[in-house]
This record gives structure tokens, sequence and C-alpha cells, in this order.
């Protein structure tokens, strides 16, 4: 079966499930809510799921599960969700690589606008562009200068296909004119060893991993891809700092519905969710993998997705990046 056939298939089932009833936020929710991620277990979209999760059924005494279903660049969990009913007892835990699937993945025919409703942004976390230190660099700008002088043969790592770094780096190579080949790994710590061991040349990571490795001089930080420095690592600039401002990008994470769930029912686990993050339990849960609270409106966040697909569907095309390559 090919992926067209699989999305559009998993949707269809949604007719065979026994019917149900409009909830209001009044009555909402009326039975579990049950948070799909379509990410491996201990990834950052699993523990944030988990961690809200948690914070709503402390917080609203709601009934929570959080199921991981992983693969197919997030296709899986995606077609598990659109085969659900409208209710909001179904909801998808997203981060920024699902803004590229409908790009890397076009046979899916897969659109976020109109296949799910935004519900709100659950934190932001940050990438760090680091280098082996045997590597003679100390700037971005003499990273790209290193990188241009031996075009080619140099490869900077990923934690796998479509993920973060991967984007990251492919928007380096196309807003700085370097050439590198990337090399993505299945199992992520095997990644980070093999640039510690000066296996590959650089790669952007999230921070939490890596820290005690910058610390102890096993990796060297060159940028912080966010906005802002954070906490962690004070002392390393931001990669607009560095002069490179195009190519901030963060890391975010957030909830999605499927298309058609009322108003009011997303209304209300907004509120909800926006509660949770106000607390310290939840501000010191993302604190402790290095991410930021978001939160908001479902607007709000639906205009972030907007954007960043737009802004990951260029890159993709502009780099020429296939499903198989």
């Amino acid at each position: 079966m090919d992926r067209r056939a699989f999305l559009t298939g998993a949707a269809a089932m949604g007719a065979g499930v026994a019917p149900w009833r409009p909830a209001h936020a009044q009555t909402f929710p009326t039975n579990v809510i049950r948070i799909v991620v379509p990410a491996s277990a201990s990834t950052p979209p699993d523990i944030l799921a988990r961690i809200i999760a948690s914070a709503l059924t402390d917080g609203e005494d709601w009934k929570t599960m959080v199921e991981d279903k992983p693969g197919a660049l997030m296709t899986i969990g995606i077609a598990d969700v659109l085969k659900q009913p409208p209710d909001g007892h179904t909801l998808l835990s997203v981060t920024t690589p699902i803004t590229a699937t409908p790009a890397l993945m076009p046979a899916a025919s897969l659109n976020l606008e109109t296949d799910f409703a935004p519900v709100i942004h659950v934190a932001t976390g940050y990438n760090v562009l680091v280098v082996n230190p045997k590597v003679p660099v100390h700037s971005v700008s003499e990273l790209i200068d290193y990188l241009k002088k031996d075009r080619g043969k140099h490869t900077f790592s990923s934690g796998g296909f479509g993920t973060p770094a991967h984007l990251i780096g492919e928007l380096f190579k196309l807003e700085t004119g370097v050439q590198a080949t990337h090399v993505p790994y299945v199992q992520f710590p095997q990644a980070i060893a093999d640039l510690v061991s000066g296996v590959n040349t650089y790669q952007f990571i999230t921070v939490l991993p890596v820290v005690q490795l910058i610390n102890t001089g096993q990796l060297r930080a060159l940028a912080v891809m966010g906005k802002k420095r954070i906490p962690a690592l004070r002392d390393v600039p931001t990669i607009a700092e560095a002069g490179y401002p195009k190519l901030v990008a963060e890391d975010w994470a957030g909830i999605l519905a499927k298309s058609g769930t009322p108003a009011p029912v997303i209304a209300r686990i907004n509120t909800a969710v926006n509660k949770a993050l106000a607390t310290e339990k939840v501000r010191d849960a993302l604190a402790k993998i290095g991410t930021d609270v978001g939160g908001g409106s479902p607007e709000q966040f639906g205009s972030l997705v907007r954007a960043e697909t737009v802004r990951w569907a260029k890159v993709i095309k502009d780099a020429g990046i296939k499903i198989n390559s």
C-alpha cells in the first residue's frame, strides 16, 4: 500500500467508528483523553506528551493516556488520529519535523491546515551547532571557511532523515554555500559518539544530551540556533549574533486535534494546558529537559505551524531532498 492510500484509508476508517455526539466544553471530556505520539518512547514529543498528560490528570482530574506510534516520518501516528472521531478525545503530540512531512512525503497527501486543528504550543527547545574539538574552528564563520576549503569532504550527522538536525543542516548549506554530506543515524547515541570520535565534522543537536560533553571539552559549541542565549550555555552566542539571522531555527512542540473538533472543546483543552503550563511542576519538568514553556491561543499555534510548513517546504525543495536520499 502506498502512503497516499495509507493515510486516505486510515481517514476513511473513521466512518466505521461507532456514532458519537459532539462534546461541549461543559461536559468534556466524557472518556479517556488519548495523546498519540508519532515518535518513539523517550523522544522529545513523547516526554512532553507525558508531562502534559500527567498535569491534566493532576489539575483537571482527566483520565489520560499516551501512546507511541512511531514510523514513516510520523504518518503512522498521524493516520491513527485521522481515523478517530473529531471530538477531542484523541490528540496528536507534534514537534517541528511534522511541518516537513507534507513536503517530504507528497504521496501521503497530508495537509496540516485542513487535516488538523491547532490546539496549543506546548514548549520550545533549542539546538546547538557543535564540532569535534579537533576541528580547527572556534566560530560559525571559521567553520564555513573551513568547509569551503575542502568542499564536499566533510559530513554532518543527525538522528535521522527529516529530523531538525537534518533540516537545519540543509538550511545551513543553502544559506552559506558550503558542501557537506548528511549522515543520518538510526541510533541517536551513536551519532553523538561518532561526532565525539571525529567520524563526522559537525552536527546541529538538541542541547540537553550534549551540555556535559561541551562543558568537558569533548565537543565545541559554536552557536545556539534559537533567538536568544540559553542558561545552560550562557557563553555560546546565538546564530544571529554569529552573523546568520536567517539560520534561526527553534525546535517547538505542540498539540493538534483532528479537523472538525468543536471549537468549544479545543478551547477547553487549550485552557487546561495553559493552566498546566503555568504550574511550577510543569515549568520545572520542562526546564530539566532544556525547553522553555509555550502556551497561547490555538490561533497563535496555527500561525506557527503554517509558517514552519512553508519554510521547511522551501528548504526541502531548494535542497532537492528526496524521501530515499
